[in-house]
Order: structure tokens, then C-alpha cells, then sequence
């Protein structure tokens, strides 16, 4: 990476300075600051302000309702210092309209005499509380002399905070950092600016930092929406850049002619649905041009990503090359081979599969079938994107549950071939607003429809102290030939607790059930167990199945008919949704049972609700955001989510779309940035630390 202060704009060196050249702050204080991510003026300025403080000069506390922060000028009386060493010290005082005490642990007494001459007049500031019928103020926050009131807001910000750290150190902080930040040219488009009615960067930046009232502290403040457009809109200009490098022209097309395609269609005993072959024709359209393709196929639980994908991978084979589909773990790579083969089957096409599991000569077959072009589609792990793995010409690259996995991972499946088409996946429905800071740099293909043939799944929220009922639904159903999941308890982030939980309620299972009528599934058993395990689950030779959320994605058993959800209370509402979709695959009427541990907390009352109300993904989808918010919906560790420190994704997703538009429409026309709005985007780009954008620009 080039050196910062060296790429940096001048104008900007003044926010990009160290933290010590800020009033009132020492190397102790910048380790505080490095707790709460804060490690520059810059990013000090853009920490908005979360709460605030009523300071406004009022007659007497008795205008109060204690506990609550008042503004007094008083008339200092008598001290009574400590007497103990645990006492405290005390001031008395008076107001227009009454007397209170001050009250100070651990004081020094000389600087409270200086402080608090007695008969003087003081302005003070701070929590009124009452204690044994007195009322009294601890340690107050402010004192001014009379006639510097205005050195105090009437209505003081409060900041976010970590321990060590004051509001006054915070505030004094902030302020020596907002004195630094320059006047800079505009890089938001001009009509966008004007329609929005925001004010310039630097006045935005000051006017957030000086709130008048809660109502001035909200998302929806012109301020900070302005300020939230620039992150969005430095975010997408760095997705766009991405895009624009990832869609160069690749020097060939991949073309099919169709003939796979259709006999797999002849072959199905369904049409596929309207939003399958819109995505069929999105995907292949993208191939056919001399552009890399970059693609989202976002669908539901069941809305048939499998044809779709093995669809798309068709025309690769009759343009004459390879396709690869990685999964994320080998449960379900083993899963699409078998989804998978039937259709490769119809269509006359070898499939094979490559896991870690592969060995000596068996993997050395494998990889020279690959090398040759014997092999054209091939469903694996990781395994697929090793050094010794070598494609004969491999076009396209699927990517199944892509959260999963690390951008690296992914390019490093896409480097095995020439500028090789990329096609991501996921059952796991997005938000709108995730989708675009995510997956901004993407094409989006939704299948938002179901194939014909899936019942609707009857989903009931059951107390744990039924659970000897839900027992005997059991029995009823096993013994009418269908088969059934029990989903072991969320133990927080504990592996081994989550595996106890299952083996306890295995053992038990089993001896109501039988030894031969129960399978175990978790992620801790050797992996040949594991798949043994799933094998005789899907051939039906046991009829429940006892798992982690191991099989949260991709299990495909068209006779299991009933979800069991041990501990439903900790789930999110996408966990809950993939894992009600492991039923309702057949013709069979299906049943969700939601067990949980009264009583129910708000949140958790409010996920079983919905799970109740809808099966629609993409409305529980906005319900999980909603409840939990943009970093927990995919998962923090892998989420791949921008941090943001003034925009909210939950709240302000139009203004990510409008974001996301501008800065397409911006590197259309000017894709060095090198107009006069160019360089102010360059600008903001720095601001924003998003150096990463200069490398994709190849500039500096």
C-alpha cells in the first residue's frame, strides 16, 4: 500500500494527523480511543453524537423532577469538609428558590475552597438527586463563574464512551478535531444536493456536532443524512470500481446452443417457474458477452437455485467448457450431487465430486479427468480451489452460500480458468439494503416464486414442558411411514456444549425409538460418520434425525414432514426460517414445532410470532433486520458488511440505492476520476479511508 501522507490530499493532512495534537489528549487517552476504533481527527469527527443533555440555565431544581440534570446559579454557603475518611464532603448552596447541598467523594479540599468561595455566586451543572429527604447534587459536571453560561450548550451532546474515558475529555476532543476539518469542494451530484436540500460537508459536520434538541439527533436530520450519504456513497464507489475491473473483457464468450438445456427441461415432470427462467436467461446472457460475469442468484428455502445453477452450468459445457460448484461444507457439496445427478443424467453430462476426503490414486483420477476436460461439471469443497486442481478451461465458477466463504476463497476458485464467469449464491434471503452494501459490486438475479409441488409448512410455537407431547406427535408420524428432524439447542458459541446437548437428546430419543430408528448428525463427528449418518436418513432406513444446525442448508429429504426446533428462543429468525425448509419438500403435509423455554423475552416473543405469521424470506428477512440489526443478520465475523460509523443500513437503504445509481452513473462518465467532481469524489474517498479504491483505479 502507498504511504498514506504521501497519496493523502494536503487538504486533508490536518484530520490524518496523531491523536495527541488534539487538546486534552495523551498517549493514555489515545488507548482509549483505539478501544472505541478511533485512531485519527478524522475519525474522531465523524463519531456523531448518540444522546444529549438538557442544560438550559433554569431558576431552581425545584423546576426539576429528581432525579434529573439541572442548570443553577446558586449562592455558595457553608463547607463542611469530611470528618471521616469515607465521608463526604459538603457544600451548601442556594437558588432563587431553595437550599441543597453539593456533595464530593474523595475531594481535595483546597481546590474546593478555591473553587466554591463561600458567599460567592457560582453557575453549576449537574445530576439533583434526593437523599434522606435532601435534595443534593453529586460532583457536579459544570461550574462557571456568572456571565460565562454561554460556554455551556443549552443543550450539551453526549458521545459514545468507553471506561477511562469522560464527556468532557470526549467533547473537548471532538471539538479540537471539528476545528481541523477543512472546507472542501462538493462530490455530491449537484441536483441530489439540491433535491435533498443538504448543506455543505464542513457545515453538515458542525451542525450534527451541535444538536438542539433529541429531535436533531435522529437519522432523518438533513446533516446526517448528508453524512450518511457520503459513507454510502464512498462505499459504492469502491463496489463500482470493483465492478468495473471485474467486468473487463475477457477475450471470448461463452455461448451454449441450448441442446443440454433442453433435454434437461423435456425431462422435468414441472415448467420451471417465471422467476427461474428470467434468472436462467439473466445468467447466460451475462456469459454469452466478452464481459466477466459477477452474479447474486439470492432465492428463498425451495425456489429451485439447484436447476437454475445446473442450468447455467450446461451452457458452459456446450460452449465446450468446464463448470465447478463449491460448497461449503461436504454434507452439502454431497447434497448437490445428489440433487445434481438426475439432471446430469437427462442431459447425458459426467458429474463428478471432489471433497478433502479424496485420496491417493482415486484423487489423482479425478484431477487428470479435470486437467483432460473428461470431467465438465464438478461439485466440491474447498478441495476445488487447491494449487494442484487444474481445469481443462473452466468458464464458469458457482459459489453456493457465499458468506461462507472469504472473497479470497472465491477468487481463488475463479483464478482456475481465464477471467472465469463467477455465479454466487444463497438460500439465505437479503435485505434490500444488506444486499446493495454487500453485494454492491453484483448483478442481482431473485427467484421470488416456488416451484409447484411444496406444501405449505404448519409452524406451531410449543412450551418446553410439552415436549413429551411432541414425543408422541412423533410416534404417530414415524409410524405412518414419514420421517422427522429434532434440531439440538443454540448452546451460545460453544461447539462441544451444542454436541453434548445433541448426544443427550439422542440417548434419549433412541430409547423411546429404537437404536436402528434414530441418526445423530453434529459438527464434531468424523466426517465418514457424519455422511453414514445423512445417508441413511435420506434412504430412509432411520426415520429421525437428531442434529446441530449442521443441516441448516441444502438437506434434501422429500419424506421428512417434521421440524423439531429445540430452543427456538435462541435462534434468529434466517436460522429458523432455513431450518423450517428443510420440510415441506413433499407431497406429505409438513410441521414446524417451535420448542422454547418460557418465559419469552420481547425480541424473542416477536421472531416465533412471525415464523408463525409468514413463510415469505424476504419479509422475515427485513423482520430479522429489524429486530437485530445489519451486522447480526449474516453474522458479524463474516458478514463482509461496511462498518459505518454515521449511516444506518437498517433505516437508510434508499439512500444506499441512490448512492449506489450516482456512483455508477459517475464512473460511466468519468471512470478515472479525473473531472473537477472526480477529484472531490477522490477527495472524499481519503476522508473515507478507502485507499483500497486507488489500487482498483491503478492511480494514486
Amino acid at each position: 500500500m502507498p504511504d498514506r501522507h504521501v497519496t493523502r490530499p494536503e487538504v486533508l493532512f490536518p484530520l490524518f494527523t496523531e491523536l495527541t495534537a488534539l487538546d486534552g489528549v495523551g498517549p493514555k487517552t489515545v488507548r482509549l480511543f483505539e478501544r472505541m476504533e478511533i485512531a485519527n481527527p478524522a475519525q474522531l469527527a465523524l463519531t456523531l453524537p448518540t444522546g444529549g443533555i438538557d442544560r438550559h440555565l433554569r431558576g431552581s431544581i425545584r423546576e426539576a423532577h429528581p432525579p434529573e440534570i439541572v442548570t443553577v446559579e446558586v449562592e455558595i454557603g457553608l463547607h463542611q469538609p469530611s470528618t471521616a475518611r469515607n465521608r463526604p464532603y459538603r457544600i451548601h448552596v442556594r437558588d432563587a428558590l431553595t437550599e441543597f447541598l453539593l456533595v464530593f467523594f474523595h475531594p481535595r479540599a483546597d481546590w474546593l475552597q478555591r473553587t466554591f468561595p463561600a458567599g460567592q455566586r457560582r453557575i453549576i451543572s449537574g445530576r439533583v438527586e434526593i437523599f434522606d429527604g435532601i435534595a443534593q447534587m453529586v460532583n457536579p459536571d459544570h461550574v462557571l463563574r456568572p456571565g460565562e453560561e454561554d460556554q455551556l450548550p443549552a443543550y450539551e451532546p453526549v458521545y459514545p464512551l468507553t471506561e477511562g474515558l469522560s464527556l468532557k475529555t470526549m467533547g473537548k476532543a471532538v471539538r479540537s478535531a471539528l476545528d481541523r476539518a477543512p472546507r472542501l469542494l462538493e462530490w455530491i451530484e449537484p441536483s441530489v444536493k439540491r433535491s435533498r436540500g443538504w448543506p455543505d460537508w464542513h457545515a453538515a459536520l458542525a451542525i450534527a456536532h451541535a444538536p438542539q434538541s433529541p429531535a436533531d439527533l435522529v437519522p432523518a436530520t438533513i446533516a446526517r443524512e448528508r453524512l450518511a450519504y457520503d459513507e454510502f456513497l464512498a462505499h459504492q464507489v469502491t463496489l463500482a470500481l470493483v465492478r468495473a475491473r471485474q467486468r473487463r473483457p475477457k477475450g471470448f464468450a461463452t455461448k451454449g446452443d441450448g441442446r443440454l438445456q433442453s433435454q434437461v427441461l423435456g425431462r422435468l415432470p414441472y415448467a420451471p417457474t417465471g422467476a427461474q427462467t428470467r434468472a436462467v436467461a439473466e445468467i447466460t446472457g451475462d456469459m454469452a458477452t466478452p464481459l466477466r460475469m459477477n452474479r447474486l442468484l439470492q432465492g428463498d428455502v425451495g425456489s429451485g437455485k439447484t436447476l437454475v445453477a445446473f442450468l447455467a452450468m450446461l451452457a458452459a459445457v456446450e460452449a465446450g467448457g468446464q463448470a465447478a460448484m463449491m460448497a461449503p461444507t461436504e454434507i452439502l457439496a454431497r447434497q448437490h450431487l445428489l440433487s445434481l445427478t438426475p439432471l446430469a443424467e437427462a442431459a447425458g453430462v459426467r458429474l463428478d465430486l471432489l471433497t478433502g476426503r479424496d485420496k491417493g490414486a482415486e484423487r489423482r483420477a479425478k484431477l487428470a479427468a479435470l486437467a483432460s476436460g473428461e470431467i465438465p461439471v464438478i461439485v466440491g469443497t474447498h478441495a476445488l480451489f487447491q494449487k494442484d486442481v487444474v481445469f481443462h478451461d473452466l468458464r464458469l465458477a458457482i459459489v453456493d452460500e457465499q458468506h461462507r466463504f472469504g472473497v479470497r476463497q472465491r477468487m481463488d476458485l475463479g483464478a482456475k480458468g481465464e477471467a472465469v464467469d463467477t455465479l454466487v449464491m444463497t438460500a439465505t434471503p437479503i435485505p434490500r439494503s444488506l444486499t446493495l452494501a454487500q453485494f454492491g459490486d453484483m448483478d442481482l438475479s431473485i427467484l421470488d416464486e416456488k416451484p409447484p409441488g411444496r406444501t405449505p409448512v404448519e409452524t406451531a410455537a410449543v412450551p418446553a414442558g410439552r415436549t413429551s407431547e411432541v414425543v408422541a406427535h412423533l410416534r404417530r408420524a414415524i409410524e405412518a411411514g414419514r420421517q422427522a428432524y429434532w434440531v439440538c439447542p443454540l448452546v451460545g458459541e460453544s461447539e462441544t456444549a451444542e454436541m453434548t446437548a445433541a448426544e443427550e437428546r439422542f440417548a434419549s430419543l433412541r430409547a423411546t425409538f429404537g437404536a436402528d430408528a434414530v441418526g445423530l448428525v453434529h459438527g464434531q463427528m468424523p466426517p465418514a460418520r457424519k455422511d453414514a449418518a445423512m445417508a441413511d436418513f435420506v434412504a430412509g432406513r432411520s426415520r429421525l434425525l437428531v442434529a446441530t444446525t449442521v443441516i441448516e442448508v441444502g438437506v434434501n429429504v422429500p419424506n421428512a414432514s417434521i421440524m423439531v426446533i429445540e430452543g427456538a428462543q435462541s435462534y434468529g429468525l434466517a436460522q429458523l426460517h432455513q431450518l423450517r425448509g428443510r420440510v415441506g419438500r413433499g407431497a406429505e403435509r409438513s410441521t414446524c414445532l417451535l420448542l422454547y423455554d418460557p418465559p419469552l423475552g420481547t425480541t424473542a416473543q416477536a421472531r416465533l410470532e412471525i415464523m408463525r405469521a409468514t413463510d415469505d424470506g424476504f419479509r422475515i428477512a427485513e423482520e430479522d433486520l429489524a429486530l437485530r440489526g445489519a451486522g447480526d443478520v449474516l453474522g458479524v465475523a463474516q458478514s463482509g458488511l461496511p462498518r459505518f460509523r454515521i449511516a444506518d443500513l437498517e433505516t437508510q437503504s434508499a439512500l444506499m440505492a441512490v448512492a449506489r445509481d450516482d456512483a455508477r452513473l459517475l464512473l460511466d462518465q468519468d471512470p478515472g476520476l479525473t473531472s473537477p467532481r472526480g477529484e472531490a469524489v477522490r477527495v472524499l474517498l481519503y476522508l473515507m479511508e478507502r485507499e483500497k479504491a486507488f489500487r482498483l483505479l491503478g492511480v494514486g
